[in-house]
């Protein structure tokens, strides 16, 4: 734990005018996207998602996480999801427009990273030793929604990855003692289930086993599932805190 928390203060005392500046980009591309979402703001939007996810994987775990264990295995996890917009930018999968599904959820998403340092200064943690709006959770909740904002078609591989590191970022509650990934491991679970009902709906007139319908259901009974760990896992670590 001691090793965790020693880079994440590293990472915020080295790089902190540089997170301001992504954060700023992050927020007037957003507020371009919503107001006037030309050609050129959705070009730059997905290099911008690119860009942090390569930020993330590079300077974040390759460079200040270097002495923590498996950190080249989640560079390169947050490597792919980088190279995953930048194939989206190539093929024109996501066009970014907005559609005006899920805007309230997806508003509550883009507030959450501002949430993760307020947090960890709720917690009695102060600055370097806090979560910032650039590490990768709160980049993971950002992108969530990013996508239901804005993303006609969701890209479901994108959607599995993102899904994927939010249920390990749980167990950091854990080891690490990072309560402020609740954030990010509880809002997954309504993104997931609206991510894969739209993957659902669009094979509705497809021959497929199990029909729609079924995965539909199926579908729900995993969330549900997933929802009920998380608020065991939730009543529990309260538990923890009460017996310290």
């Amino acid at each position: 734990m001691e090793t965790f928390w020693s880079t994440i203060a590293a990472y915020n005392a080295a790089t902190w005018p540089a997170q301001l500046v992504l954060t700023g980009i992050g927020v007037l591309l957003t507020t371009l996207l919503v107001r006037r979402p030309s050609r050129g703001v959705r070009i730059a939007m997905k290099l911008y998602m690119a860009l942090l996810n390569f930020w993330i994987a590079g300077v974040y775990f390759l460079v200040y996480c270097e002495p923590r264990q498996y950190h080249s295995p989640q560079a390169l996890f947050w490597a792919i999801m980088g190279c995953i917009w930048l194939y989206d930018l190539i093929v024109k999968h996501a066009s970014l427009a907005r559609t005006g599904h899920h805007a309230r959820f997806a508003r509550v998403l883009f507030v959450m990273p501002f949430l993760y340092p307020l947090c960890s200064l709720a917690l009695g943690r102060t600055f370097p030793e806090i979560t910032s709006p650039v590490m990768p959770c709160s980049v993971a909740v950002f992108t969530i929604g990013v996508m239901l904002a804005f993303s006609e078609r969701i890209n479901i591989v994108l959607a599995m990855f993102l899904c994927h590191w939010a249920l390990i970022g749980l167990s950091k509650v854990y080891f690490f003692g990072i309560p402020e990934d609740y954030l990010m491991a509880c809002s997954v679970v309504p993104a997931l289930y609206l991510f894969f009902r739209e993957y659902i709906q669009s094979l509705e007139n497809q021959p497929a086993k199990p029909s729609p319908r079924v995965l539909n259901g199926l579908l729900g009974l995993l969330c549900a599932i997933i929802g009920g760990f998380f608020a065991f896992t939730l009543l529990h670590q309260f538990n923890l805190f009460s017996e310290i």
